[in-house]
């Protein structure tokens, strides 16, 4: 099936979702109080970019995105490499790892906001906990993976440990970078927007929490297809840049079409 055909029918799909909930709650199959109806919901989001309202919440929420995902994604790969290249720092920070790993990072929320205050700081850390693992994982496996008689091939060859790092490992692990950071986007506007909840004044969280004190759950569908829709911008520069970086990959060529 053709690109152009997948986004015809991709489009008709969510057309078909949006029918199935307007015509149950229309039919108060479900109800409208609780599952709310999807013509108000895109009234309400065409009033705030009409209006200009979402513009300031908007742009705070993706500043504290981004920046969370990408600090989040540069300290997992320095961290991943350094560990999955040094055994005896692995053996030594392995319990830590694994311990703040398993931790529910929500909880650091509240402690963030009294350390670093409401402003976007407290969002981006709790972000970057959540995107640093995603991220630090991936590395970390991707250069333990790394074919040994490879490595000892270049070695025979006189590669040096620079050489090995950008030659061997770096490109051995970038394809399992890439398949982490398609989950590390939603990660991040999970960070932003929680931050958001437990404390702030602007965002696109705060709308929500707003609408959800009133029991207006027509505004907060509004604000979760908002941000829905930039995870998947977000999602698609990332799916760009993994097919620029990964040209070498078999099979990456036809997957451009």
């Amino acid at each position: 099936m053709g690109f152009r055909w997948i986004w015809v029918f991709q489009l008709l799909l969510l057309l078909a979702l949006f029918a199935i909930w307007h015509v149950l709650t229309r039919a108060e199959i479900l109800p409208p109080f609780f599952f709310g109806e999807p013509l108000v919901v895109l009234e309400v989001i065409w009033e705030w970019f009409s209006g200009g309202r979402i513009y300031k919440h908007l742009a705070v929420t993706l500043v504290e995105t981004i920046l969370a995902f990408v600090i989040g994604t540069v300290a997992g790969l320095v961290v991943g490499l350094w560990l999955a290249l040094s055994k005896t720092a692995s053996q030594l920070l392995d319990p830590y790892i694994k311990a703040f790993n398993s931790m529910p990072r929500v909880i650091l929320a509240p402690i963030f906001a009294v350390w670093f205050g409401l402003g976007i700081w407290s969002k981006v850390l709790l972000g970057v906990t959540l995107v640093f693992f995603i991220v630090f994982f991936s590395v970390y496996h991707g250069v333990r993976e790394v074919n040994p008689v490879l490595v000892a091939n270049a070695r025979m060859l006189g590669a040096s440990k620079h050489q090995l790092l950008r030659y061997v490992y770096v490109p051995s692990a970038t394809a399992w970078v890439f398949s982490s950071l398609h989950a590390a986007v939603g990660m991040a506007f999970v960070g932003a927007v929680i931050g958001e909840y437990l404390g702030s004044a602007k965002g696109v969280g705060y709308l929500i929490l707003q609408a959800e004190g009133v029991f207006d759950i027509n505004t907060v569908f509004a604000g979760v297809l908002v941000l829905t829709f930039c995870a998947l911008v977000l999602d698609r520069i990332v799916t760009i840049a993994e097919r620029r970086l990964l040209r070498w990959r078999p099979g990456q060529v036809g997957s451009q079409s």
